[in-house]
């Protein structure tokens, strides 16, 4: 079950994924509208019998001085988290069904660490309340087998960056992270990948899981 704001690079994912869209379905909105999250969850429903995990990976972010914020912008990303509490929501209401499930969370690593050179106090805000989240409904949830985790990535090459930062501006971070390279998608994947599995994880609930090439390890 896939969402987005936008449905045509949705299809295109459901298609690479499975052409026949038997195994795929998508619901185009915007997720910090609960209706999204409720359209989400009937549909998974209907189309495959249930919720079993959930992955919160909505994310906007921008390098933008505290004072020059403006209320839209901080509203945006507040919308954001709003959007991980409904989809949370929408989704242990129907893994309470099933005996369990796993919720895994999006979070960042400036959420937990601010960087002086890249103030983003609006987007640290927001995953920073998405850390909190995680932490309470792991343990509102424990007693009904749904375990809640989240990643905190630090720079990851993904699109996400493509509007504030040229290719030579994201290769100048490769430094930043004690292990010397910046973060790809598939390093967040294996993350969620084990989050999600009950046989590997299924003794961990409740933890921001730093995906940071070894920032949060120290100044490097």
């Amino acid at each position: 079950m896939l969402n987005g704001r936008r449905e045509q690079p949705l299809r295109r994912v459901a298609e690479s994924i499975d052409p026949s869209g038997e195994s795929v379905a998508i619901v185009a909105g915007d997720i910090g509208d609960p209706r999204t999250s409720r359209r989400m969850v009937e549909l998974a429903t209907e189309r495959f019998g249930g919720v079993d995990v959930l992955f919160n990976d909505a994310g906007v972010f921008a390098v933008k001085p505290f004072l020059e914020v403006t209320t839209e912008e901080l509203d945006g990303y507040l919308s954001l988290a709003r959007g991980y509490y409904f989809a949370s929501q929408a989704a242990i209401a129907a893994m309470k069904n099933r005996g369990g499930g796993a919720i895994i969370n999006n979070g960042s690593m400036w959420a937990n660490h601010a960087i002086a050179a890249t103030p983003c106090s609006a987007s640290s805000l927001a995953k920073g309340a998405v850390h909190a989240l995680t932490r309470n409904i792991a343990l509102e949830f424990a007693a009904d087998h749904i375990r809640v985790n989240a990643v905190a990535p630090a720079v990851v090459e993904t699109p996400l960056f493509d509007p504030i930062l040229t290719r030579e501006q994201l290769s100048s971070f490769n430094t930043f992270h004690p292990l010397g390279r910046n973060g790809q998608s598939r390093d967040i994947t294996e993350a969620v990948l084990f989050l999600a599995d009950e046989e590997r994880s299924g003794w961990i609930t409740g933890v921001v899981l730093p995906v940071d090439g070894g920032v949060s390890a120290g100044r490097n």
